[in-house]
């Protein structure tokens, strides 16, 4: 399971998207859960990481699903009309 910070804004998304990415390509198994819980300040840049998580777990043949998307974000991912794209696990 990958971990987000608790701050994912556009000053940390670069840096954030690349340590997930370098976990994903390390990681073994079939499924890629995002543990969002952590995440109190944020804005639309942790949906693109997410997002691009997604793509990639998607690439290497891996299920995507995302651990504790705080409501506020899953009110932006819905706005956005990406939230069909971010399903939940427990």
């Amino acid at each position: 399971m990958l971990v987000l910070p608790s701050e994912l804004t556009h000053r940390q998304a670069s840096a954030t998207l690349g340590m997930l990415l370098q976990a994903l390509r390390g990681d073994q198994g079939p499924q890629l859960v995002v543990d969002a819980a952590a995440l109190q300040v944020f804005d639309s840049s942790a949906l693109a990481v997410l997002l691009e998580c997604r793509r990639e777990a998607l690439a290497e043949r891996k299920a995507f699903a995302v651990k504790g998307l705080p409501a506020a974000l899953a009110g932006m991912a819905a706005l956005y009309g990406v939230a069909e794209l971010l399903p939940a696990t427990a």
